[in-house]
């Protein structure tokens, strides 16, 4: 998977000029954290909710506030956005992307091709987009854990058997640092009871797990 598969593609980009309280208001109106910043089509910079808030006033004299704000008010993107940006291709596999973002610390990275910006990747996309259809989150059916079903042979076996009863597997996974190896799997059925009942018959240590929060 790249980062063209799950990239958000209409991105919201502001001048380096666009005043900050500007700036503000267009991540609240849009719910979003940043910006990224845009001259002449070229990424120059990116802005922050933070980099809002840190240069948002602090006084509390009512004559220093009015002051500030009135600063504040003429302050532009330009004098506090970050220049030095982490981009990445639409190219990248995805599982790299994830691994500069950790690494740097950051939530979102524009995704620049032929020096414009055609998308930007954050936390929301890795969450909506390949989280939640992994877990099942937001899809009719069932998830149903079996512990210690994790080895190879295991779950050949329960898959298989699965198969044969007329059902399907949306997604099965094994987390990676479970010792216990639980076989975690998300199956086309609401009431899953049947068949949890059958893996039981079989040995197996099985429970549901509800998807509502």
């Amino acid at each position: 998977m790249l980062v063209r598969d799950i990239m958000t593609k209409n991105v919201i980009t502001i001048t380096s000029d666009t005043y900050v309280l500007d700036a503000e208001r267009i991540m609240d109106q849009n719910r979003i954290g940043r910006l990224p910043v845009v001259d002449d089509g070229k990424l120059v910079g990116i802005v922050t909710r933070n980099d809002v808030l840190k240069a948002s006033p602090t006084s509390t004299t009512p004559t220093n506030q009015r002051h500030l704000f009135y600063l504040m008010s003429k302050l532009t993107v330009k004098e506090i956005m970050k220049t030095k940006i982490l981009k990445i291709s639409p190219d990248t596999p995805i599982e790299k992307a994830i691994a500069v973002a950790q690494k740097n610390k950051v939530g979102s990275l524009p995704v620049v091709e032929e020096d414009k910006v055609v998308g930007i990747l954050t936390t929301n996309d890795v969450f909506y987009k390949i989280l939640n259809p992994l877990f099942g989150i937001g899809q009719k059916g069932s998830r149903i854990v079996i512990h210690g079903a994790g080895k190879v042979d295991m779950m050949q076996e329960i898959l298989e058997f699965i198969r044969k009863t007329g059902l399907g597997v949306k997604t099965y996974w094994i987390p990676p640092s479970d010792d216990r190896q639980d076989l975690f799997l998300h199956i086309n059925i609401e009431d899953a009871t049947q068949i949890i009942e059958e893996l039981r018959g079989r040995g197996y240590s099985v429970e549901k797990r509800e998807f509502s929060v």
